[in-house]
């Protein structure tokens, strides 16, 4: 349960990253209130997470899934454009991901 919480905190995190561009530096107040109830959603979460796995487990995958969740989020939404070579290391961030996950015995 633990790591689904940890997962949904970071699908939070890239949540609010995205909720704080639409806001448009915080000038638009829906997105705005969207963004900080996301970080707080996400920083509880993750709260709640460091509780039982240690921070070098949590945050790491905490920052992982919000790396690529908004990389996935500017490509799709915001028609970011990334180079080959830099979906490279976007899997480099999934495989890192899962490979902390896989090693840590929690």
């Amino acid at each position: 349960m633990i790591w689904l919480e940890l997962v949904v905190a970071g699908i939070f995190e890239t949540v609010w990253a995205t909720t704080m561009k639409y806001s448009e530096g915080f000038t638009k107040p829906g997105f705005s209130i969207a963004t900080l109830v996301a970080m707080t959603a996400s920083f509880l979460l993750l709260a709640r997470a460091t509780k039982t796995l240690p921070l070098s487990i949590a945050y790491p995958i905490w920052t992982g899934i919000g790396a690529v969740g908004s990389i996935l989020v500017g490509v799709i939404l915001f028609k970011d454009s990334l180079s080959p070579l830099t979906w490279i290391f976007v899997g480099f961030l999934l495989v890192g991901i899962v490979g902390i996950k896989l090693t840590t015995g929690h």
